[in-house]
């Protein structure tokens, strides 16, 4: 920053310590550092100062300050996301808004099969505090002992067990939010049924942040699945894995939660980042399925995984598979999946989508899209996998490790360029359930039609007319005061 920003950041730093309290307002760089760097640690940024408040009326009286200061407010939940939705790309006029310490979870109603909490709550501790009633909250993520629930909220997340259960839009009954001139929007019914005209919470729910700050939601519980039966299984090929996926979803029905495809180079992965991780299964098969099912009361899991595998198996369908005799076991399958992600960023910076296409068209998708990438660039690795039941594929692309770093990022944008014209022959989705925020922003605009840009330009005029929601997340909007 040159003189005159630093002098006008300084400004405006005090002017939100003497209306918010320091309790509330940091402006210490070391102390804003951790909020304004991404996941995976390839960007950094800064902020004029982190709003932390404590309620959902600190909230409201931090957006009014900010509004009549006009500093633009970036909302962050547990800083996961990976779009950039939630870090600052104008540091000197922005600051980051962390819910971090509204963290309550205000009721939970087993009747009800209901929860209402705020939006800071760590989506495993909800999950841990629902499931001492009984209950079961479905949403599942790689990182959900860190993400916040007003997050997933926001972004609406996916996650493993969306075949199932749906995305998280699907688990909202209701939302408090603070519009953008401090308004409070209470909105938390619990209700399962209410046809009284538009859906308003759906304004909000996949917004990330654009059109106001979620502090608290209502959520929709399920039975607690005290039978769980999970199989890794090897098959002959991503064209027998969705077969495999048919089957299963005709014999075990709702039952199913849980259906992943994965190559072979996904064991070397995960024993790069999980040296000593045991590998259940051979790994010389061409294609691999982790499947779960899962149940409660009366149903036999167990059982139902034991007659499906045979049958497949007979069928030729299925060429080997073990099934998890405890839950140590079934998390170590689990961990082959998670692993995986944590081998590829030890391989360094490289190239993930988050891509959908139709279910039926997902192993063509792949073959496609791999082989443009090897004729493109023919020295990196792709590594596609996936949820196969929502048709979701993350095809990610690794460079060499022996690239210098203008050169690993001209493969890595030239990867994403690949894919995404080979996403749009397929009429697909750049984003399934990552969101858009800053990083994929300009490919959303450049795929998007003339009315839906109209109708979502409306609903952000409507909203917030000074535009100070999270500017140039998902798109850039003109016009705006």
């Amino acid at each position: 920053m040159d003189i005159n920003t630093d002098r006008i950041v300084g400004d405006l730093q005090r002017a939100l310590l003497t209306a918010l309290g320091g309790d509330v307002v940091l402006t210490d760089q070391g102390e804003i550092s951790r909020y304004c760097r991404d996941w995976h640690g390839d960007v950094t940024s800064g902020a004029v100062a982190v709003l932390r408040p404590r309620s959902t009326e600190a909230v409201s009286a931090a957006v009014r300050v900010c509004g009549h200061l006009g500093i633009a407010i970036v909302p962050q939940g547990g800083n996961t996301g990976l779009v950039l939705g939630g870090i600052p790309d104008q540091p000197e006029n922005q600051v980051v808004l962390s819910l971090e310490r509204m963290a309550s979870l205000r009721k939970i109603d087993a009747d009800d099969f209901s929860a209402v909490v705020e939006a800071g709550c760590i989506l495993s501790e909800l999950k841990d505090r629902v499931a001492e009633q009984g209950m079961f909250f479905p949403l599942a993520l790689g990182a959900q002992g860190s993400c916040r629930i007003g997050g997933n909220v926001s972004t609406n997340a996916g996650g493993i067990n969306v075949l199932r259960y749906g995305m998280t839009r699907e688990l909202v009954l209701g939302v408090e939010v603070v519009l953008p001139d401090g308004t409070i929007y209470d909105g938390l019914s619990t209700l399962r049924k209410d046809n009284r005209g538009i859906d308003l919470k759906q304004f909000f729910i996949g917004a990330e942040g654009t059109l106001g700050i979620i502090t608290a939601v209502s959520l929709k519980l399920m039975p607690h699945p005290d039978q769980i039966s999970t199989a890794l299984l090897g098959v002959n090929s991503l064209d027998d894995v969705i077969a495999l996926y048919r089957r299963a979803r005709r014999d075990c029905c709702d039952l199913m939660s849980a259906f992943e495809f994965m190559p072979p180079l996904a064991f070397t992965l995960a024993r790069e980042a999980m040296p000593d991780l045991p590998l259940p299964l051979s790994t010389d098969y061409p294609a691999y399925v982790l499947m779960e099912i899962s149940g409660s009361g009366l149903v036999d899991v167990a059982d139902l995984m034991e007659r499906f595998l045979e049958n497949v198996m007979t069928d030729g369908l299925v060429l080997d598979g073990v099934i998890a005799a405890s839950q140590a076991q079934a998390r170590n399958l689990w961990l082959v999946r998670e692993g995986m992600n944590e081998g590829q960023a030890k391989r360094g910076a490289h190239m993930r989508t988050d891509i959908s296409v139709p279910l039926s068209r997902l192993a063509d998708f792949v073959r496609d899209a791999e082989a443009a990438v090897t004729r493109a660039l023919p020295d990196c690795v792709s590594v596609s996998y996936g949820h196969v039941g929502d048709g979701n594929v993350h095809l990610n692309v690794l460079p060499p490790s022996s690239l210098a770093k203008v050169e690993r990022d001209e493969a890595i944008y030239r990867a994403k360029v690949v894919v995404n014209e080979v996403v749009d022959i397929y009429k697909g989705s750049i984003s399934a359930e990552h969101g858009i925020g800053r990083l994929k922003r300009s490919d959303f605009e450049e795929r998007l039609a003339a009315p839906q840009r109209t109708l979502l330009t409306a609903v952000k005029n409507a909203i917030d007319p000074a535009g100070i929601m999270n500017p140039g997340c998902q798109l850039k909007f003109e016009g705006l005061s």
